[in-house]
């Protein structure tokens, strides 16, 4: 579907700059308020770094043996390891045409603008360093991992202005570029209205080698019509036109079907994959979001080094 009103793509500079300090400052008041705590102890680093062997003590671990020490020395040793305290983040961003639809307010691009900002901010407050890739059927832009402040409001800048080449979307292609770029592991947030098709082998590959998260983006009329007599929607990615008559109750019934099977297929797709999903909606405060995915993160055992 097309938004009304203009595209964040052609704001000018002064306007894109202040829009991106508004969504900065609203963004770090969440972040200081809420989720220094929280995602200090969910991401704390891209793992474990072997630090030394010692001998093998009844209770230990069996699976942190080192069985190529063991048959070098004749002792049976386990590998000590000590965590990384550097956490490098990965914002990957779909900048494609179905972005700039908004039935709210607030676009999917600014959600997912305010998103960046406060997963930036957090990692800010952690000393952690901070990426952003922006994609549509291909990379658009890409922002090297840096820690500090100015990279945040240079992230938020970033989403919020960027016109795109392509209306678009290749959420495999993304992931693609992602493998080859990142070869040591990070925590990599993928924002997205996931309409898109054929990313289930990249998305299982990408999880496999990184701590990925899918931030499925949405709009409320996008999971339920308002009755307002009869639409026509085009497709801001193909151009395809829709005409619907709200009115009609068997119609809504259809379309409130098929949003509801997509979002099953998608979320079945996340888990075969070991994907973990937060669901965000424009015009809804996405901290609730990510306070709730933090607080099921803390709640999960966490998964031994790889």
């Amino acid at each position: 579907m097309s938004a009304p009103g203009t595209s964040p793509a052609t704001s000018p500079p002064v306007d894109l700059l202040r829009r991106a300090r508004l969504v900065e400052l609203r963004a770090r008041g969440w972040v200081e308020d809420l989720f220094a705590g929280p995602y200090r102890s969910v991401f704390r680093g891209r793992g474990l770094e072997f630090d030394d062997l010692r001998v093998y003590q009844p209770g230990d671990d069996v699976r942190s043996i080192d069985w190529h020490a063991a048959a070098r020395t004749g002792t049976v040793q386990i590998k000590q390891n000590v965590e990384e305290r550097c956490l490098t983040l990965l914002l990957a961003v779909d900048v494609s045409a179905s972005g700039d639809f908004g039935s709210v307010p607030q676009s999917k691009r600014e959600l997912a603008a305010e998103l960046a900002a406060v997963l930036a901010l957090s990692a800010v407050l952690n000393n952690d360093r901070v990426g952003l890739l922006l994609f549509t059927d291909r990379v658009e832009r890409y922002l090297p991992p840096r820690a500090g402040r100015r990279q945040a409001l240079a992230i938020v800048t970033a989403v919020l202005g960027h016109a795109p080449v392509s209306p678009r979307t290749s959420v495999r292609t993304a992931l693609h570029t992602l493998g080859l770029a990142f070869r040591r592991r990070a925590t990599v947030f993928l924002l997205s209205d996931f309409l898109d098709t054929g990313f289930d082998r990249a998305l299982a590959v990408a999880a496999r080698r990184h701590d990925l998260v899918a931030v499925v983006l949405g709009d409320p009329v996008e999971a339920r019509l308002p009755d307002v007599g009869w639409l026509v929607c085009e497709d801001a990615e193909t151009g395809e036109l829709l005409e619907i008559n709200t009115r009609d109750a068997t119609a809504r019934h259809a379309f409130e079907v098929e949003h509801l099977a997509r979002a099953a297929h998608l979320a079945d797709t996340f888990r075969r994959a070991g994907v973990d999903a937060v669901a965000c909606e424009s015009g809804r405060p996405c901290y609730r979001a990510l306070l709730q995915f933090f607080d099921r993160r803390q709640r999960r055992p966490r998964a031994p080094a790889r």
